[in-house]
């Protein structure tokens, strides 16, 4: 065998290839990275109210809501290195403000990706009706009906972001291989009838649950996961529990802990120092630290 031909053979034996010559790239990595919320310890990033994390799973990456703030968002993005252009879709979880003010930053970078959103009658994110809606008076004169009363079968309505592509939710989707959106409704008083999407993403060991604010219970996201797969590995995202007394959040940690059987919690944004200090000391070395800044590493 010639030097020339020897080498290249010693070369397949040592070097991992896709082709001659061409190292593979390494396997992504499947992690969280919390882009937005009020505490952490990461000095590049600034805090604010809010709420914002990447998820990487299985090849895909996906933004899940976008924050208080477009420049805060923007500045926390950069000092991650998360690059908005390589995204596969966005899920933002409900209509408030501390989750989607950064749309207008991200539209600005990508106004091409996909966004999932709740959908509501008359929302934000844009929606439609029947025009049967509304009860007709025939008796009237054209000029006092609406439409001269000939409307559309089906009545559209606006966006506050009119360059965004939403796909609307109010029901159970798998949008990509094992990633799943839960939408449910809030039955809370100051909420009630607020719509909002959680994620439940399927991993070798269990569910990974996404919870944006929690406004229908994180029983109830949990609840619904577990429908997908009985395992619940792991919780992050905002619990929605700043000002919940004592009581109920001994009961809450309790029955995600004992009754659901959560291996790891992550909470963030709207969770609460009170029920930080709960579950830290509940789940123990099972809590994961999650401010801004944080990256956390799924199975």
């Amino acid at each position: 065998m010639s030097y020339r031909h020897w080498s290249v053979a010693a070369l397949a034996l040592v070097l991992p290839v896709s082709g001659y010559g061409h190292r593979e790239s390494p396997p992504p990595a499947n992690r969280v990275t919390i882009l937005y919320d009020a505490f952490g310890k990461s000095p590049e990033m600034k805090k604010d109210w809010g709420y914002s994390a990447l998820v990487e799973y299985g090849g895909k990456r996906i933004l899940f809501d976008t924050g208080n703030n477009p420049e805060i968002f923007a500045q926390n993005v950069k000092a991650a290195g998360v690059d908005l252009m390589q995204l596969d879709f966005v899920v933002i979880s409900h209509r408030h403000l501390d989750h989607t003010a950064g749309l207008t930053h991200l539209l600005s970078v990508n106004p091409k990706v996909k966004i999932y959103a709740p959908k509501d009658a008359f929302g934000v994110f844009g929606s439609s009706l029947p025009s049967k809606f509304y009860r007709r008076q025939d008796s009237l004169p054209d000029e006092m009906r609406y439409f001269d009363g000939h409307p559309q079968d089906t009545l559209t309505f606006g966006t506050a972001w009119l360059d965004g592509k939403f796909v609307t939710v109010d029901a159970p989707l798998e949008v990509a291989p094992g990633v799943h959106l839960i939408s449910l409704v809030s039955e809370t008083v100051g909420t009630k009838e607020l719509r909002e999407l959680s994620m439940a993403i399927e991993t070798p060991r269990g569910m990974i649950v996404v919870a944006g604010c929690s406004h229908p219970g994180i029983e109830r996201i949990v609840e619904a996961a577990k429908t997908i797969d009985r395992n619940v590995h792991m919780v992050f995202g905002g619990l929605h529990l700043p000002a919940a007394t004592d009581r109920d959040i001994e009961r809450i940690a309790a029955a995600l802990h004992d009754t659901y059987d959560v291996n790891l919690i992550a909470p963030g944004h709207c969770t609460g120092e009170p029920a930080f200090y709960r579950f830290k000391n509940t789940w123990k070395d099972r809590y994961r630290y999650a401010g801004v800044g944080s990256v956390i590493g799924l199975p």
